[in-house]
C-alpha cells in the first residue's frame, strides 16, 4: 500500500518529543478528548506544522468540509477540510506534539501507516492518545479515567494496565495496535462520560483527561475557566436530575455502586497522586512557568 509522505515545517530542532493525540467521532464522547487537545493547543500556543491529505481517508459526504468567510466584503471564502493535523508546543521548554484528527471513514490501515511514518520522521518517543466513552458513571463523582498500554515499561512508569477490552473498536484502538506492532511506545487514556448526559461539552471529563496529561508530562497545565465550567456543568445536571425522580434514583444507584467499588482505592497511593498535582500547581505560575 502506498503511503503519502507528510511535509512538516519548523521541526528541525525537535528533541525527543512526546505525541498527544485525539480523534473526533466514535472515540470522543461529549467531545471530551478533542476538547482537551484544543485546550492544550490554546494554552501552549501550539504552532501548526503539517497535515494529512484528506482525500485518501475521508468521505466528504459524511464529514463535510466547512466554509467560512475570509474576506466578506470581497466575497472570498475559505474551505477547511476534515483531516488530521499536527502542532508543535514547548511547555516548560519540552517538545510536545499535538495531533488533532477526525476518525477516518476509509483505509484505516493506510491511515495508521502514515501516522506511524510521521511519528518516525518527527522522532517521537511516546504516543499518548486521549479518548472518551459513554458509561455508567455518576456525574456527581470524579470522572473515572482508565489508562492502558501494551508496553510493560510504560505501564510501570505511568501506572496503567494492559487492555482487556474485547469488542468493536475505533481508530484509537487501531492506532494503538499499530504503534505496538511498529515498536513505538504508546498508551491510551479513556474518560467515562455519564451516558445520560452525552451531549457535548463535558468539561469535567476534559479536566480529568488533562490531569492525566499532567501526570504523564510531570508539569502543571493552566486550566483557566475549565474547573468553573465543570462545576457549572455538574450543577446543571443536578438540576435536571432533580426534576425527574427516576433519573435521580438511577444516579443514586450509580453513586452507591461507584462508592463501593472505589473503597479499596482510597489508599495512600491515590492521596499521594493528588498531593503531587497540588505541588505542581503550587510550584508553577498561572501560565505554567516554573517559579524561581
Amino acid at each position: 500500500m502506498q503511503v503519502t509522505v507528510i511535509t512538516f515545517d519548523g521541526v528541525d530542532s525537535l528533541s525527543e518529543p512526546i505525541l498527544l493525540a485525539s480523534f473526533e467521532g466514535w472515540n470522543d464522547a461529549a467531545e471530551s478528548a478533542s476538547g482537551a487537545l484544543a485546550h492544550l493547543s490554546g494554552v501552549w500556543e501550539a504552532q501548526f506544522i503539517g497535515e494529512l491529505d484528506p482525500d485518501e481517508y475521508y468521505d466528504f459526504q459524511v464529514n463535510r468540509p466547512q466554509i467560512s468567510a475570509e474576506r466578506p466584503g470581497e466575497g472570498l471564502s475559505r474551505i477547511t477540510w476534515p483531516t488530521t493535523r499536527f502542532y508543535r508546543a514547548r511547555p516548560n521548554g519540552r517538545d510536545v506534539l499535538l495531533m488533532r484528527g477526525v476518525e477516518p471513514n476509509m483505509r484505516w490501515r493506510g491511515f495508521c501507516e502514515e501516522l506511524i511514518g510521521a511519528c518516525r520522521d518527527l522522532k517521537v518517543t511516546t504516543v499518548v492518545t486521549l479518548a472518551a466513552l459513554l458509561g455508567d458513571a455518576p456525574h456527581t463523582r470524579p470522572v473515572p479515567v482508565r489508562g492502558t498500554s501494551a508496553d510493560p515499561l510504560l505501564r510501570e512508569r505511568l501506572g496503567v494496565e494492559p487492555s482487556t477490552y474485547e469488542g468493536p473498536t475505533g481508530i484509537v484502538g487501531v492506532f494503538q495496535d499499530a504503534c505496538h506492532r511498529a515498536g513505538l511506545s504508546a498508551a491510551s487514556f479513556w474518560a467515562a462520560v455519564p451516558y445520560y448526559v452525552a451531549q457535548p461539552p463535558c468539561p469535567k471529563a476534559t479536566v480529568a483527561l488533562l490531569q492525566r496529561v499532567e501526570d504523564v508530562l510531570d508539569l502543571a497545565i493552566p486550566l483557566l475557566d475549565l474547573p468553573a465550567d465543570a462545576r457549572m456543568w455538574q450543577e446543571g445536571v443536578d438540576e435536571l436530575a432533580g426534576e425527574d425522580s427516576e433519573v435521580a434514583e438511577y444516579v443514586r444507584s450509580l453513586e452507591e455502586a461507584k462508592d463501593t467499588a472505589d473503597l479499596p482505592e482510597a489508599s495512600g497511593e491515590a492521596i499521594a497522586k493528588e498531593f503531587e498535582r497540588y505541588l505542581r500547581r503550587r510550584d508553577e505560575g498561572p501560565g505554567g512557568e516554573t517559579r524561581s
